[in-house]
């Protein structure tokens, strides 16, 4: 099973569509960094985010080598945080995984060396492996369209709203 290791923006992205879920349904083993999963997921409930973990999500203790290497990735690339590094430093360490980011600036540094793709490829994987009912698929995009802290191409939107048989 291939793995996927998310950043924080992805989670919460996904979050506010209610894809989480469908996302832990996906034939993927889900991971994200301790660090990331302790400090920065602070608009989760620690509820929902013990639920997750339940659901399937695995939270990964770094090593001191990989602290070591996300704080070496954030001084080579200071527009990122220490939070998404330790997620690039995870994948790289992580033989044949995807790195998922809703971070253009992630997805462009660690894109070389990794394969790595945003929130809308997750949406397509949920709605290919019909993780999650059409009515939910539709409300994600209705609800990211909406949403001035989702930074998704309204173009990419409105191609999947029409695949999906609306608009939005």
């Amino acid at each position: 099973m291939r793995i996927i290791i998310s950043d924080t923006s992805a989670l919460i992205d996904l979050r506010k569509g209610a894809l989480l879920e469908a996302l832990l349904r996906l034939p993927y083993e889900i991971q994200v960094p301790d660090l990331l999963y302790e400090d920065e997921l602070l608009s989760i409930p620690a509820t929902e985010k013990r639920a997750l973990v339940r659901q399937g999500l695995r939270v990964i203790g770094l090593s001191g080598a990989l602290i070591d290497r996300a704080v070496a990735l954030e001084r080579e690339n200071p527009a990122l945080r220490l939070y998404d590094c330790s997620a690039w430093a995870l994948a790289e360490t992580t033989q044949d995984c995807i790195l998922l980011t809703g971070d253009g600036r992630l997805r462009a540094a660690a894109g070389t060396a990794i394969e790595v793709h945003g929130v809308l490829w997750a949406f397509d994987e949920v709605h290919r492996h019909r993780t999650a009912d059409p009515v939910v698929l539709h409300a994600a995009l209705f609800t990211w369209s909406e949403d001035a802290t989702v930074w998704l191409p309204d173009s990419e939107i409105r191609a999947r709203q029409r695949r999906l048989g609306g608009r939005v």
